[in-house]
């Protein structure tokens, strides 16, 4: 097995869920670049010190798939000259509140993540379609918490790179980490503020791989499911084109 230690999330001061993608082990002994592809929470807080370090990794593109009305209320990355904002909404359903389930959380957000899959089928093929572009290098996507939408989005990305189920999920978990440090900031900056529940805030690597497995059963395979919600199928090459090395 391969022991390539994963990417920990970068640190700055308003942003608790950043972290390179690259960097796992892909198609034919290839790895995924790293410094190509960054995975975030909501980049409208970021100003100061923390803006400059993000500047400084030469971001050229963010995908924004956070709803309208989260754009609206929070507002977007601050703008920079050469700076690409993308907001793509995979549609979806509310997650009003957290149900119980007999699978517990890991099978909540796989249930979440199957719908997402196939109500926001289209949004999601056109957030890989921007990732595959060599030319919007460095691409960082985020939503809110940059653990669920974002999570499904470098997930099917990362299968698409022939990295093993296992290390995804492994690098899914990781977005528990943030989610943390952020039950942290929150508590700190909004002590009345109602505590979420925990589906909302934890990421067990089992939700994204029972999420991966069955959408292999439903779909045959990853790319299959993303060029039937309309990848073409040689943006998944120019994808693995410049995302291996």
């Amino acid at each position: 097995m391969d022991v390539t230690p994963l990417t920990r999330p970068t640190t700055f001061t308003t942003l608790f869920n950043f972290r390179d993608v690259g960097g796992h082990p892909g198609l034919d002994g290839r790895t995924v670049r790293r410094g190509r592809l960054y995975r975030s929470d909501s980049l409208h807080r970021i100003d100061g010190a923390d803006l400059e370090a993000f500047t400084a990794l030469g971001i050229r593109t963010v995908v924004d798939l956070r709803r309208p009305h989260e754009v609206t209320r929070d507002g977007r990355v601050p703008a920079y000259e050469g700076l690409i904002y993308q907001h793509i909404h995979p549609d979806h359903a509310e997650w009003t509140e957290a149900r119980e389930t007999e699978g517990g959380p890991a099978r909540y957000l796989a249930d979440r993540y199957r719908d997402l899959a196939e109500t926001g089928a289209a949004g999601l093929a056109a957030a890989i379609e921007v990732i595959a572009d060599p030319d919007a290098a460095p691409v960082v996507v985020h939503c809110v918490a940059g653990k669920d939408r974002t999570g499904v989005v470098c997930a099917l990305t990362l299968a698409l790179l022939g990295v093993a189920d296992e290390r995804i999920a492994e690098d899914y978990a990781l977005s528990s980490e943030g989610s943390a440090r952020f039950s942290a900031w929150l508590r700190s900056t909004l002590p009345a503020s109602e505590p979420l529940p925990p589906p909302f805030l934890t990421s067990p690597a089992e939700a994204m791989a029972l999420f991966l497995a069955e959408l292999r059963e439903r779909h045959g395979s990853v790319e299959r499911y993303l060029t039937g919600a309309g990848l073409p199928p040689e943006r998944v090459d120019a994808l693995r084109a410049h995302l291996l090395g």
